[in-house]
């Protein structure tokens, strides 16, 4: 039998950090639960951070301390910064995500409320929806005896339930958009007992368990993920959900999230294997996390192998979602996979093999990558081009491009390594039809002496070896790069044409950004761009902006997932 791993990368994780707020939930400090974290080597911690609620949504204990804001208007606030600041301070030592778990109370103020909310949570790494108070003000996790409130009060305990899922789909109807995960879809169970329409709700004719099914198939169409939560056996009555919701949710393609829900450190870490133990019984073999929204999969198994090809699916998952809209990034990709990947043609329902070719293609609103952990060969054709050893600093390949530009000569591919001592190497695909090559060398020998030391005009000649070991995109669109994937990626659809490439690169040398790999395709009139940069973000992703009509596509491609 296949060993389960013994880490979950979590999405309901740990609430802490509210312990400088009166607020008495999740108060143990975040640098403690990292220390632990650590000395335990885990690759990863998730914290979340409930949004504060309207006052008229309160548990008894709250009302009782007679504060407005409740679950900590200060921490809520001031958590992007304290989570920046933790990340820099443990850099290197471990990754640190967080969350949002966004309160549902209501269409009107509630939903307008719940929107200001987000803009708050800077920077989160996904937010989970959830209903835990009936319009009522009562909520479905608290007492016992405000569960009997509401209960009396609704009259049966169909119609308990049936309040929750009607308030279920009203939030994903209102702000389905807002959010990337369900929370315990079957928390009422904490207080009361289910009924036989949901028990049995496969195969029931009862108005309640239809609803239910209505539910599901609406999470599944809205392309969002199941939190699967292990806060349900802390308290005694099972994990949310119970298996047979989860095994429906498997049949709908529905992807889990796995969490512990947990609120102080010294349960930190607890029921992670549980966890995968029980998404296993329902058949999932792999579970989602987020970073900047963006799903990563996840593997349960404890397989190095079959790690570092979830790490390629997760890197090309972002990649691709990059060049989208934060609208189509919700819609769950096409998948293909080949060689060493076809193995995820039976895990992936809908996936489409192909062959032998050691890679993934990941498609989407006409777009599509393809990835690959495989060191591309050298081509063995013979080229014609310039040949370029220079200094590796900004601003160098940018002298070049305008060299070549100026003389009328277009750059239909490109390839750029640097030789991390200082030196970098380039060839630049380009042919003499007009006769100004040796024009345009004469003159950057000229007039940037002692930035390049060989520069060589070659036909017929071999294509000297680029690549390194990583994680390589083979294709944009079909269009050959193979670009070895660094922390920062800018890619470019632009016209293929003398002059046009020259804008984005003296661009990025206008602000001393370095770039330490490059590489160009072409499909008729369109040239691709893939350039591996060094550089602030902020004025990348501005210069991105300013390119201009012949740039058709220009993204900063940044990589979070591990």
């Amino acid at each position: 039998m296949r060993k389960l791993n013994e880490f979950i990368w979590e999405t309901h994780g740990i609430h802490a950090g509210t312990e400088q707020d009166h607020v008495k939930h999740g108060i143990d400090k975040l640098e403690d639960i990292i220390d632990k974290a650590i000395e335990a080597k885990h690759p990863s911690i998730t914290f979340i951070i409930h949004s504060p609620r309207l006052t008229s949504f309160r548990y008894t204990a709250e009302r009782e301390t007679n504060v407005k804001f409740i679950r900590g208007n200060r921490s809520y606030l001031n958590y992007p910064k304290r989570i920046a600041n933790l990340r820099k301070k443990y850099e290197g030592q471990i990754n640190i995500k967080y969350g949002v778990e966004l309160e549902w109370m209501g269409p009107e103020l509630g939903l307008q409320w719940s929107r200001s909310k987000i803009f708050q949570a800077e920077d989160a790494d996904y937010v989970i929806g959830s209903v835990h108070f009936a319009p009522e003000g009562l909520p479905y996790d608290g007492s016992k005896e405000e569960a009997m409130e509401l209960l009396k009060l609704r009259g049966s305990l169909e119609a308990y339930w049936d309040g929750y899922f009607n308030e279920m789909i009203q939030m994903i109807e209102s702000f389905g958009d807002m959010i990337q995960i369900i929370g315990h879809i079957d928390l009422p169970k904490l207080n009361v007992d289910m009924p036989e329409a949901l028990i049995n709700f496969e195969t029931s004719a009862h108005p309640l368990a239809n609803k239910f099914r209505t539910l599901l198939e609406l999470i599944a169409d809205r392309n969002l993920a199941l939190d699967v939560n292990m806060a349900g056996k802390f308290k005694g009555v099972g994990v949310y959900p119970v298996q047979s919701i989860l095994r429906r949710a498997k049949e709908l393609q529905i992807p889990v999230c796995v969490g512990t829900d947990t609120h102080h450190v010294r349960y930190y870490g607890l029921n992670f294997k549980e966890s995968l133990e029980y998404i296993q019984e329902a058949g999932y073999e792999s579970y989602v996390s987020y970073s900047k929204l963006i799903p990563e999969n996840r593997t349960i198994y404890d397989d190095h192998d079959l790690k570092v090809k979830y790490t390629v699916l997760n890197k090309g998952i972002e990649l691709l979602n990059q060049r989208l809209d934060s609208e189509q990034r919700r819609i769950i990709p096409d998948f293909s996979f080949g060689g060493s990947f076809a193995e995820f043609v039976e895990l992936y329902k809908g996936s489409t093999s192909m062959g032998e070719y050691n890679a993934i293609r990941i498609r989407k609103s006409g777009k599509s990558i393809t990835v690959t952990n495989e060191i591309p060969e050298k081509p063995k054709r013979k080229v014609n081009g310039l040949f370029s050893k220079h200094l590796d600093k900004p601003g160098v390949i940018s002298s070049l491009f305008n060299t070549l530009a100026s003389e009328g000569i277009n750059v239909e591919t490109a390839r750029l390594k640097s030789n991390n001592d200082g030196t970098a190497e380039a060839f630049l695909s380009i042919n003499d039809e007009n006769g100004n090559v040796k024009t345009a060398i004469d003159f950057i020998n000229g007039t940037d002496a002692g930035t390049f030391t060989n520069l060589t005009y070659k036909e017929d000649a071999e294509l000297p070896k680029y690549h390194r070991e990583g994680v390589y995109l083979l294709e944009m669109d079909g269009v050959k790069l193979n670009l070895a994937l660094s922390e920062k990626v800018i890619v470019t659809k632009h016209h293929n044409a003398p002059g046009v490439l020259l804008i984005l690169l003296s661009a990025l040398a206008s602000k001393n950004i370095n770039i330490i790999d490059l590489r160009l395709g072409k499909l008729n009139n369109v040239g691709y761009s893939a350039l591996a940069v060094n550089g602030d973000s902020n004025t990348i992703n501005n210069l991105l902006t300013k390119l201009g009509d012949q740039y058709y596509e220009a993204n900063l491609i940044e990589f979070h997932s591990m």
